[in-house]
């Protein structure tokens, strides 16, 4: 057999294992592949789209930038990685990738839609305009996503908002399970029939950002007898000011002042209590978000936000005794809670991936206890606090940011559908972790497939 057969062959029995779902013996059977010919653009592309689909990011980048590297005139590995690059916030990097696709190939609906969310969130609208049209115009409104079970699948209608702000929804909505159709909700045609459903998942989850996708959801919703998911009237009561102001009056919550404003009234506003936080309404893990400690500092932070809307928000100490502050994340589905992570950082701004996690075993076991006994760690006052956060917000699915003042209220950080649920990263250092997550995953996996039934 020549080498070309056994590759190819090789590559075979890859796709073969990926298919049925058995994920591990499929990555050793590409790398089987690779070390037959390194150079195998099928081979680094599949194994990077299979590293992404089990949550090891790094991998998949690293294979889909060899594919870049070796096959520069291949447009599918740059749309794989821009797609990647661009769910990191890279910005610059996604948008390069995504150019160099078009330049090839001026016809990938991919390409034209990352890059008119990279335009979107430039405020280059203008240049976004052609390739909303190109990337969700027509038929492109409607994907059917990859399914591999061995049966027919449950058949779901996933609506997602062609600009962003969506529940992640991909690590419960499992390819062995559920046949997925993804709607972008904004260029559908309402005379377009729908695709085959047993359950709608409203995945449209930034009442700030999607209000125009929502309202045509809406539509699209009249047209179906199929149980749905976070109804979008639901939805569109999360705005972070309408939640704060919402949750404010419930015993055992501490929920800050909201306030949604302008550059120009901001800017000339007299009655703001410093320190401030700042923040363009819309985006997420931190970006476009400040804290300014006095008033001389208003200029430069209002100059670094894009947009004329911004939200002025009252800052809540959530630091400890230790001086570190702390962020507690607990997601609630189908009316139950489920500890996700508890994230501690010496700076205000507290994300899971920028804080002192990893370097500190102490609070790697602060973290572990809390999943392990989230009544125990929280306390009555605000275990009380979020069964009332659960019954005020009227989500299906959605989860809650906060941290614990001194009498162990509930420090409000933000209360939403957009929550995402990510698997830790495979260092046996988070294995503490999984369980939770697990837990709550299945919980998502559960619902929606009780709701099909």
């Amino acid at each position: 057999m020549s080498g070309n057969d056994i590759t190819a062959t090789l590559l075979a029995r890859a796709r073969a294992l990926y298919a049925r779902g058995d994920d591990a013996a499929a990555r050793q059977a590409y790398l089987d592949v690779l070390g037959q010919d390194p150079t195998l653009f099928s081979a680094l592309n599949e194994l990077g789209t299979l590293a992404l689909a089990t949550g090891h990011r790094a991998a998949a980048r690293t294979a889909y930038e060899h594919a870049v590297k070796l096959h520069r005139e291949n447009p599918l590995a740059r749309v794989n990685l821009g797609n990647l690059l661009l769910e990191d916030e890279d910005l610059p990097g996604a948008r390069t990738q995504f150019e160099a696709a078009l330049g090839i190939d001026d016809s990938i609906c991919e390409a034209h839609r990352g890059l008119a969310r990279i335009l979107s969130a430039l405020r280059e609208e203008s240049l976004a305009a052609p390739h909303w049209r190109k990337g969700f115009g027509g038929d492109a409104a409607l994907v059917a996503q990859r399914y591999r079970g061995a049966d027919a699948g449950v058949p779901v209608l996933l609506l997602v908002s062609a600009r962003g702000g969506n529940i992640p929804t991909q690590r419960f909505l499992g390819d062995r399970t559920f046949a997925v159709t993804a709607l972008y909700a904004e260029f559908f045609e309402p005379a377009r029939p729908l695709p085959p459903h047993d359950v709608v998942f409203n995945a449209i989850g930034d009442a700030d950002l999607c209000g125009e996708a929502l309202t045509c959801a809406d539509t699209i919703l009249a047209r179906t007898a199929a149980p749905v998911i976070n109804p979008p009237a639901n939805i569109r009561t999360t705005t972070r000011a309408a939640v704060a102001q919402r949750l404010a009056a419930l015993t055992g919550v501490i929920a800050p002042d909201v306030r949604q404003t302008t550059r120009a009234a901001l800017s000339s506003a007299d009655d703001l209590t410093f320190p401030l936080l700042l923040r363009a309404p819309g985006f997420h893990t931190g970006r476009h978000f400040l804290r300014v400690e006095g008033g001389d500092g208003m200029a430069d932070a209002l100059a670094a936000l894009p947009g004329d809307a911004v939200l002025a928000i009252e800052y809540l100490d959530a630091r400890g005794a230790d001086g570190f502050a702390r962020k507690y994340r607990v997601m609630f589905i189908d009316g139950a809670l489920y500890p996700l992570h508890l994230a501690i950082s010496a700076d205000w701004k507290v994300h899971y991936f920028t804080a002192a996690m990893a370097g500190s075993a102490a609070h790697r076991e602060e973290e572990r206890h809390f999943l392990e006994d989230m009544p125990g760690v929280l306390g009555e006052r605000a275990m009380y606090a979020l069964t009332q956060i659960v019954d005020t917000i009227d989500l299906d699915y959605g989860g809650i940011d906060f941290g614990l003042s001194p009498d162990g209220s509930l420090l409000l950080f933000e209360a939403n559908a957009t929550m995402v649920i990510n698997l830790p990263d495979p260092n046996p250092v988070w294995d503490y972790r999984r369980e939770a997550i697990s837990c709550a995953l299945g919980a998502a996996k559960q619902m929606v497939a009780d709701r099909a039934a």
